[in-house]
């Protein structure tokens, strides 16, 4: 009996500590509370039934303890919440991935609507943008007007940190995560840096669950590698559908944003793909089906040049468009100054 009680001891110590490694609530994988004295015995069973309380009770879905509903961060799309077992884990590692550069613009569109949503639920703390000289050279900075009326985030609460190396990004990271002033950290790298392996994704992990913040990576241009992110959702960007207006879709109009998200790695959930709108006025996703998107592409067919309402002839057809001279060399005033010529041939930095 008692080589018994040890082994059980042993082997829930175990599940905590990979519970730890897999980012997954060890309080909730806890050995079941022993059976009281006087319990009734089941006379359809030779075991004893144990007592049930909320504290042991745990809801296993492919092999992994589900966690409160406090602990995921809700889209409001309801078939991606459902399919990521309640929303993406506040307190965590979560990964955006772009599939290219020109993605760019998508994934930290989707990030602010996540920072957007966290600071729509609780205190409006200001959030930490990490990135590497090149990533803001390639991608640039968010547009603070935009902030403001897209996603309703001032100006002042989006912090930049510009680190001249990843490993500098690293530690800034690492440091920002542990921070509970911080509503958010958003990690931005470009491609795919040996430095960002499972050690360091890890540590970042480990912070966000002792802080009980989330981390945003934003992978751009890069390979799905291993990490400790329990979710990962590679991001692109979709077509946005039309304006709608009491008489109906506006023709010719742009609507709301919207992302094409695909669950790449999930811990509790099968992979999927989704189309949302992200609703600026609501600060909510709103899922598009299936349907919606077959229809806006047969009533929206490729945009043509419109002709012209203030005269009685069509518009000219455009013709061709040239960024240099057809023939010859630029003019002289076109030529580059000197201290222009040396920072263009400039090698870039690497690391």
């Amino acid at each position: 009996m008692a080589t018994s009680a040890v082994a059980r001891e042993t082997v829930f110590a175990l599940r905590r500590q990979i519970a730890k490694i897999e980012g997954t609530l060890p309080e909730r994988l806890q050995a079941p509370a022993a059976a009281p004295v006087d319990a009734p015995r089941n006379p359809t069973a030779d075991v004893t039934p144990k007592k049930i309380t909320p504290k042991n009770l745990t809801i296993v879905r492919r092999g992994l303890a589900v966690a409160p509903p406090d602990a995921f961060l809700r889209t409001g799309a309801e078939d991606l919440d459902t399919a990521l077992g309640g929303g993406l884990p506040k307190a965590a590692l979560s990964e955006i991935h772009g599939a290219a550069t020109r993605d760019a613009g998508a994934v930290a569109g989707f990030a602010l609507s996540l920072v957007s949503l966290i600071l729509k639920q609780g205190p409006r703390l200001p959030v930490l943008w990490i990135g590497t000289a090149e990533i803001f050279r390639e991608a640039g900075f968010p547009y603070a007007t935009g902030l403001h009326r897209l996603f309703g985030i001032e100006p002042e609460q989006l912090l930049f940190s510009e680190a001249p190396r990843l490993l500098d990004a690293l530690w800034t990271a690492e440091e920002a995560a542990r921070m509970t002033a911080l509503a958010a950290v958003i990690l931005e790298i470009r491609g795919s840096p040996q430095r960002l392996d499972l050690t360091a994704t890890r540590r970042l992990h480990a912070r966000a669950q002792s802080a009980g913040r989330p981390v945003f990576l934003l992978r751009q241009a890069g390979e799905p590698e291993p990490t400790a992110a329990p979710v990962r959702l590679v991001l692109s960007a979709a077509p946005s559908a039309p304006r709608q207006t009491i008489a109906g879709p506006l023709a010719g109009s742009i609507g709301r944003p919207a992302f094409t998200v695909s669950i790449g790695k999930s811990r509790t959930a099968l992979p999927g793909q989704f189309t949302l709108e992200w609703n600026p006025d609501e600060r909510s996703f709103e899922e598009r089906r299936a349907g919606e998107r077959r229809q806006e592409r047969a009533a929206n067919p490729v945009p043509v040049v419109s002709a012209s309402r203030r005269g009685k002839d069509p518009a000219p057809a455009s013709g061709a468009v040239l960024a240099f001279a057809a023939v010859g060399s630029p003019a002289a005033g076109d030529q580059p100054s000197p201290g222009e010529r040396a920072a263009h041939r400039r090698p870039r930095r690497a690391g």
